[in-house]
């Protein structure tokens, strides 16, 4: 993790992510339900192309960069240099622009998905745990165009984005778990399907049908291979799903699936074999992301890349921030206080999530797991 009192000598940035996987103990610069999946796409397109000067060049204007350290300065969690790896990787549901279409426009957006993703020294395999976005929890004071944003102790988790942008919702998962995100990753929704899109749609299989008016997704029982749009209807569906629940938790069931098939078919479809569909799903997957600054360019990224490369899905282990439904307001949901603990220091001490964390959550029981493989 980063140090907040070091400074880095000029130049440095230029050296990229070291591929030994050390987190970085002096930096000065530094969203949608990707996570590890998008890391593993960014390895394959970004490795196939080095070398290709003016290429680097193009994408390095696709990159845009947030710089959180400066935001958040030295109130943070402490660094811990262990070879371990902490990103946060949320989804905007702003409806602005070309979002317009999944809704109105009300003047912000919220972290729609949210996903920590614990990267493990020696970077061979990973946890990821996913926030509800209807967790409530104490949301710190952040700070928004320069302006105090006092934060309040029953706010919904995905309402530290609105407020505060990508360094709130940062600030609020570290102030919540104790620790320290190394980066930060989001995507919306356009940038999403045009990403499916380029990579030629994710294959998956159903085993019930899926009907969802409100994510305009109708799926019948078998084999898919979805384009952009039926991806992210897959991703945001929450009603049309036999035995689901229809919350939040159920869908991040789905998330979590699909992102191991996207993982999977990253690593099978041989894109380093077609010049142009790489330069295609690179230039595209650099314009649908936002990074910090530690990330903002296709020298850090491909450093990022090469110390991710070796994680397959089935090293992946995906689960939900343990939580218990809210008895005043049961469309909300409350973190388990010892299980939530567990995760975090698991985590921290760079350890698997134990069972016993997710045993009596209700993050895990939205009742999608087995419909999409």
């Amino acid at each position: 993790m980063a140090d907040s009192n070091g400074t880095k000598a000029a130049g440095s940035r230029a050296r990229g992510i070291r591929p030994t996987g050390r987190r970085r103990k002096s930096p000065t610069r530094r969203r949608r339900a990707l996570t590890i999946g998008l890391c593993a796409l960014i390895s394959a397109v970004l490795l196939g192309g080095a070398g290709l000067g003016y290429v680097y060049f193009k994408l390095n204007g696709n990159l845009k960069g947030i710089d959180i350290n400066a935001a958040l300065g030295r109130d943070r969690p402490k660094n811990i240099d262990n070879g371990s790896m902490d990103i946060l990787v949320i989804g905007s549901d702003s409806r602005a622009g070309k979002n317009a279409e999944y809704g109105p426009d009300e003047g912000g957006a919220r972290s729609d998905t949210a996903m920590i993703v614990h990267v493990y020294k020696g970077h061979k395999k990973a946890s990821v745990v996913s926030i509800p976005r209807d967790t409530l929890i104490p949301r710190p004071d952040c700070t928004k165009d320069g302006k105090n944003v006092p934060g309040s102790q029953r706010a919904m988790f995905n309402t530290a984005y609105e407020v505060g942008g990508p360094a709130c919702a940062v600030k609020t998962v570290e102030s919540i778990s104790g620790i320290r995100m190394d980066h930060f990753i989001e995507v919306d929704f356009t940038g999403f399907k045009k990403l499916i899109d380029a990579l030629g749609g994710v294959d998956i299989t159903t085993t019930k049908a899926i009907d969802d008016n409100s994510s305009h997704l109708h799926l019948p029982p078998g084999k898919h291979t979805l384009d952009g749009e039926n991806a992210l209807g897959l991703v945001r569906t929450r009603h049309g799903v036999p035995g689901g629940d229809g919350s939040d938790l159920g869908r991040i069931q789905l998330q979590q699936t699909f992102i191991k098939a996207l993982m999977k078919q990253v690593k099978s479809i041989g894109l380093l074999t077609s010049p142009a569909k790489l330069y295609d799903v690179a230039d595209t997957a650099t314009k649908a992301i936002t990074t910090d600054t530690d990330l903002d360019s296709v020298g850090e990224l491909t450093g990022l890349a090469k110390s991710l490369g070796g994680i397959g899905a089935e090293n992946v282990d995906m689960v939900t921030l343990p939580v218990t439904y809210d008895k005043v307001d049961p469309d909300r949901v409350l973190p388990l206080e010892m299980q939530s603990r567990q995760v975090w220091d698991a985590l921290r001490q760079d350890q698997a999530i134990p069972p016993s964390a997710i045993k009596d959550s209700a993050g895990d029981k939205g009742g999608t797991d087995s419909y999409v493989q």
